[in-house]
């Protein structure tokens, strides 16, 4: 990984932090993704494949866009119809999931497949930022599914290296 690289993964962990959201909340998802088929997880292994999916230049540009939209939103800055369509989680806007796609797809089908169950059932760290939102007037709407697009991502590398193992 090279210092640019380093340097934008810096970046995206504090701007995580920054919304609210630690790696070990990203690893509790993780971890209860994959604790049934890797009986030897542990949150170590979690944290070591959300550092290698950080590390990732379309996880990281994901990450700067998805939050800044958050941002903006937040900030009113936004044109209409998107201002609204952003700041209510409209559920037929749908640019928020195709935005974390990139991340997913790195990790190919089991990527995807685990985040459309996180995104469903939105585990952790992602429900209560989709509660906080309407509780404290702050937007989330891409926030939620970057963590989850995340998770996915590294529960998927995960499974790739246990079955490596076998």
């Amino acid at each position: 990984m090279n210092k640019t690289t380093n340097n934008m993964k810096d970046i995206c962990i504090k701007l995580l932090n920054d919304r609210g959201v630690g790696l070990d909340d990203i690893a509790d998802i993780v971890y209860d993704l994959q604790k049934k088929y890797v009986p030897e997880i542990t949150k170590e292994i979690c944290l070591d494949a959300i550092n290698r999916v950080l590390g990732k230049r379309e996880v990281q540009n994901a990450i700067l866009t998805g939050i800044e939209l958050d941002v903006l939103a937040e900030k009113n800055l936004l044109s209409e119809p998107l201002q609204t369509l952003i700041n209510t989680d409209n559920p037929l806007y749908g640019i928020d999931e195709i935005l974390v796609l990139s991340i997913c797809n790195v990790y190919g089908s089991i990527g995807l497949t685990n985040f459309g169950y996180v995104d469903k059932v939105k585990p952790g760290i992602i429900g209560r930022l989709d509660k906080m939102g309407k509780e404290t007037n702050t937007c989330h709407t891409f926030m939620d599914d970057i963590i989850g697009a995340i998770a996915a991502a590294a529960a998927s590398s995960v499974a790739h290296n246990a079955e490596d193992d076998e």
